[in-house]
């Protein structure tokens, strides 16, 4: 019989195999996100791929029938779903088996999500999120801003940003507008960012809200800044009301952020009020999250006070979600797991002591490859412990080590060969050039 071709032997439109790297990677970012969320309080759940179709139809509203993929379950004859979100399988938890738990619930959870599109696109992707339910007010909405900063904060080596918003701005120009039509040329405007429609889309406004709706997308950049330009502005006095909790909010963030790692305090946080994304879905406070690297945001969430009522069970409630594949692109090398090591050696019963000790550190080791170690490196590990030759060689750099080399030491080297060579120093400079030198120092410590 002849072998397959390529294009029989495939996978459907929008999915992917994770091969041993970037399956690694992959792992390695959910466990990070997944411990920073715990450390935080709250506790995993795990929910299933499917749900009952009009169960889930509550939470996910209209957007049902064009996001999920639906069956009928040929034992029973119930008409199923694959799950496009997990957020309406928490809030269904939360109003049932949760139900009499004391508020507020502090949940979190990961797992694959898979949802149609008539966009090019992954139709399967891979969550984490956080959902804080009943708890109202800056103090909850503070918590989960500067949960999300911890979240961005745990990649040391990645270009952040944290960008806020508020549905109350645009929310109270949609409300006003003089027809539907008015309000859909508006919202159409404010998605596009085009200023020039937006003028024109407010024409028929009184002058006070036109003025408004003018400047809102103006109303982007450094937080604090663009929190105080907009609170001087005639807005209603309910959407003064919403400004004024958003600053609390992100005082509150401060206070929480300044306790955990330098990096969650000193994120760039911008505040942009003409964003539209989740007009229809959230209530209050938006969050996103942004990595260098990746070419949407990698965070999303916000408050959706709106939602638990579509279950019976009325309750205010904010949230977060990680797009783990997205981070995982953009973090690649910050987010290395455990090295996978090869111990080889003439002596089977040495390289299995030595590998047993290895392990025990948390590495993930293979023995038994034979004598040479050309083609270790093709099977896909990071590094070689050649024990024949006494030395540990890494995709980075090489280290000697002794035939007596205790398991803790030699941890280390497997260690530091994973880790590349700092640069060589500059060579000598003048009198005057080291003077500069010390004064740079100097000015750097000061900052």
């Amino acid at each position: 019989m002849a072998a397959p071709t390529p294009a029989a032997i495939r996978l459907p439109a929008g999915v992917r195999d994770y091969l041993p790297r970037a399956a690694g990677v992959r792992r390695a970012v959910t466990e990070r996100v997944m411990a920073t969320f715990e450390s935080w309080g709250y506790r995993r759940i795990i929910t299933p791929l499917l749900e009952c179709a009009d169960v889930l139809a509550r939470g996910l509203g209209q957007s049902t029938g064009t996001s999920a993929i639906h069956f009928v379950e040929p034992t029973g004859g119930e008409v199923v779903a694959l799950r496009p979100d997990i957020t309406p399988q928490v809030a269904r938890l939360a109003a049932t088996r949760l139900a009499a738990e004391a508020r507020p619930l502090r949940l979190c959870y990961e797992g694959a999500v898979t949802r149609i599109s008539s966009r090019p696109g992954p139709a399967e992707l891979a969550q984490a999120g956080v959902e804080l339910i009943g708890a109202t007010g800056p103090g909850a909405d503070g918590e989960v801003i500067a949960l999300a900063a911890a979240t961005l904060a745990a990649w040391p080596a990645a270009d952040v940003r944290l960008e806020l918003g508020h549905v109350g701005p645009v929310g109270h120009l949609l409300a006003t507008a003089p027809s539907p039509a008015a309000r859909d040329r508006l919202l159409r405007a404010l998605r596009d960012r085009d200023r020039a429609a937006l003028a024109r889309a407010a024409a028929p406004w009184p002058a006070a809200t036109r003025r408004l709706a003018e400047v809102v997308l103006t109303l982007t950049g450094p937080a604090d800044e663009v929190l105080a330009e907009a609170r001087r502005l005639a807005w209603p006095v309910a959407v003064k009301r919403a400004l004024a909790e958003l600053a609390a909010a992100m005082a509150v963030a401060d206070e929480l952020g300044a306790a955990g790692p330098g990096r969650a305090a000193a994120a760039p946080r911008l505040l942009d009020l003409g964003e539209v994304r989740g007009m229809g879905y959230y209530t209050g406070l938006r969050i996103a999250g942004y990595v260098a690297g990746a070419a949407d945001a990698v965070l999303r969430g916000g408050r959706y006070d709106e939602l638990l009522a579509r279950y019976d069970a009325p309750a205010p409630a904010i949230g977060l979600a990680v797009d783990l594949e997205a981070l995982a692109e953009a973090v690649g090398a910050d987010a290395r797991g455990p090295a996978c090591v090869v111990v080889v050696a003439a002596d089977r019963r040495r390289a299995a002591r030595v590998a047993a000790g290895l392990r025990a550190a948390g590495h993930h080791v293979v023995v038994g490859l034979g004598a040479a170690r050309a083609g270790a490196r093709s099977f896909g590990v990071d590094v070689v412990v050649d024990l024949t030759a006494g030395v540990v060689v890494g995709p980075a750099s090489q280290v000697r080590i002794g035939a007596g080399l205790e398991p803790v030491a030699l941890a280390r080297a497997v260690a530091a060969a994973c880790v590349a060579p700092p640069p060589p120093p500059p060579p000598p400079r003048g009198r005057r050039a080291a003077s500069n030198t010390v004064v740079s120092s100097r000015s750097r410590a000061r900052s």
